[in-house]
């Protein structure tokens, strides 16, 4: 007979975790678009917020680190509340009308926290599905895509009114002090480690670090791109309408959220290996439509076809990660989670470069060819199993 303390527990860290990534995703999307709106009361210019957004992403590597070192003595649950505490305080600093110099480092500390929540998010989404015995990161990062669509709504809708941004930040500092103090009893207190703080002697999986760390790469620098230079492609180079020109990236974000939504569910049934071959095969067309045929509608689609591959590839890629070693599955995520902001800036980066040279269309073909190696290494993925003793996954694992 099964215990109703098994049921109870797992599920309400599952819901615990689910919004966690729904605060993670509300609170970068208001930060994200608030932030041209502070450049009068700061007064600073577009080159300004280009080098903060820079600040967020180094910052939140920093937080992937020390989600870690929190994670190695006290578990991911209080990884994961200081990660959120950390958001809280950054937001709150920002929030307030504080010189510059406060002002960025309210953004830095924010970074730091945001780096600690996709970590031990992530670190605690591995946990809980695990002991479901079946893959759920999809509906976590279905939670986050759609908290963050809802929270631009949000903000756009307050700029359509007039409203300061300040109610938008509030918002955010409540959710994440809430979802933070609920998560000091909800999330998952399992520990990856044999007993909290005790080193394990299975040795780093460094190859699959590599590998699922160069798919989280490719998909965050394809999420990057399109984020960041969509919606210019289509104003600029397409003389898209301003009504218009939003929507590739509209389009793009329905379909992640789509995707993540059936993700746990195709891969229940089908594996992982035949969704991840052909997510990446229809971003990878999508990307290319987007550069062969130099036309709104068709940009349009292209965008929503890319973002098949990001809503696929990044919950089963940390899935993957997590299955390796079990014991040690907190330090994979972690350093699989870095690459995450390596590909942040390559997207930005790179493909803006690309604008002044051969346009910004041709740029869209370097997330598409980070994507190819893909289809070669899809045989790595792995589903989620139930490993009620980690010790014998953790041997049985042959994924190096």
């Amino acid at each position: 007979m099964t215990d109703i303390r098994d049921t109870v527990v797992p599920t309400r860290a599952r819901v615990a975790v689910s919004a966690a990534y729904a605060a993670q995703g509300l609170g970068y999307a208001v930060i994200v678009t608030t932030l041209p709106s502070f450049k009068a009361q700061q007064q600073i210019d577009d080159t300004a917020i280009a080098l903060i957004i820079l600040l967020v992403c180094a910052a939140a590597a920093i937080g992937s680190v020390v989600a870690d070192l929190i994670a190695k003595r006290a578990g991911s649950r209080m990884s994961l509340v200081v990660g959120l505490a950390l958001e809280v305080v950054g937001v709150a600093i920002v929030w307030m009308d504080l010189p510059l110099w406060a002002f960025v480092a309210g953004f830095a500390i924010y970074g730091i926290g945001l780096g600690g929540v996709d970590a031990a998010g992530a670190m605690q989404g591995v946990l809980v599905q695990r002991r479901y015995g079946r893959d759920l990161m999809g509906g976590f990062f279905a939670a986050y895509t759609a908290a963050a669509i809802l929270g631009a709504l949000a903000v756009a809708g307050s700029a359509a009114i007039g409203a300061a941004p300040s109610a938008q930040l509030a918002l955010v500092i409540v959710v994440a002090s809430g979802v933070a103090v609920w998560g000091l009893f909800a999330f998952d207190r399992t520990h990856a480690a044999a007993a909290p703080g005790a080193p394990s002697t299975t040795p780093l999986p460094r190859r699959g670090i590599w590998l699922f760390g160069f798919v989280i790469l490719a998909a965050f620098t394809l999420d990057s791109g399109v984020s960041t230079w969509s919606t210019v492609y289509l104003q600029d180079d397409l003389a898209a309408v301003a009504a218009i020109a939003p929507l590739g990236y509209a389009a793009y974000q329905v379909a992640i959220l789509l995707t993540r939504l059936a993700t746990d569910r195709v891969v229940d049934r089908w594996g992982p290996r035949p969704v991840v071959l052909c997510a990446t095969l229809v971003s990878i067309a999508g990307l290319v439509f987007v550069a062969a045929l130099p036309f709104t509608a068709a940009a349009i689609v292209g965008f929503a076809l890319a973002g098949v591959a990001v809503g696929a590839l990044v919950p089963i890629s940390f899935t993957s990660a997590g299955s390796l070693a079990p014991l040690r599955s907190d330090e994979i995520i972690a350093r699989v989670n870095l690459f995450n902001y390596v590909g942040a800036v390559l997207g930005a980066v790179v493909i803006g470069l690309l604008a002044d040279g051969p346009g910004l269309g041709l740029g869209f073909l370097v997330p598409a060819l980070l994507l190819v190696p893909v289809l070669f290494v899809a045989r790595r993925f792995r589903a989620a199993t139930r490993t009620d003793d980690p010790a014998t996954a953790d041997a049985a694992s042959t994924d190096r």
